[in-house]
């Protein structure tokens, strides 16, 4: 099947608007290959690859945990209160991710394939997709979600929503959009109608 007859949904939003439960659901429920991102990124920085090679000649080898693999806190800290940074880091990673999607999507027979693109504008992904899904939720839910989900101060999650394309600028382009700002059930109820559209 060419790739021109898929559907290919790009799932994304900002950090803690509920991608993850809305891609567990597409993949469970509905049977779709969900493709993620942020699985190819981690890839991307694996042991003995050329990104984090480049990585630990930037930022030295502290910027590695004993074992060689990647210390993603403290890459965190760094990238998260530098755009410069964060913007030369996402240089070295998105051509990987985006690379990888293509290789899989040539691959996949199935007509409807989800790719999960938490930076699917900042990052420039949206011409590999045939539809655009925000999930959307109030800013004061986003930041207590990221808060509790990853054991952060109010002010180191405002910095990771702050380091994303606005979530308005989002739901603007978006195809559909996914109200996640009552119960998990309104949310998976608009994604099973989404999906019949």
């Amino acid at each position: 099947m060419s790739q021109i007859s898929k559907r290919i949904i790009g799932l994304t939003g900002g950090i803690g608007t509920g991608k993850t439960t809305v891609s567990k659901y597409l993949a469970s429920h509905h049977k779709l290959p969900v493709l993620d991102a942020d699985i190819y990124a981690r890839d991307a920085v694996q042991l003995g690859s050329p990104v984090l090679g480049k990585i630990r000649e930037r930022y030295g080898k502290n910027i590695l945990l004993p074992d060689g693999t990647l210390n993603r806190k403290r890459l965190g800290e760094t990238v998260f209160s530098h755009h410069d940074e964060r913007q030369w880091l996402e240089q070295q990673i998105h051509p990987y991710v985006r690379s990888r999607f293509q290789s899989e999507l040539y691959t996949l027979a199935d007509p409807t394939v989800v790719l999960v693109i938490p930076l699917l504008f900042e990052a420039g992904m949206n011409d590999l997709v045939t539809q655009i899904w925000v999930v959307n939720c109030s800013p004061e839910q986003q930041k207590r979600r990221i808060s509790d989900r990853d054991q952060l101060t109010q002010e180191q999650a405002l910095a990771r929503i702050k380091s994303q394309l606005p979530l308005e600028e989002k739901v603007a382009k978006a195809d559909v959009i996914l109200n996640n700002t009552f119960t998990p059930e309104f949310l998976l109820r608009q994604v099973d109608l989404a999906l019949r559209s």
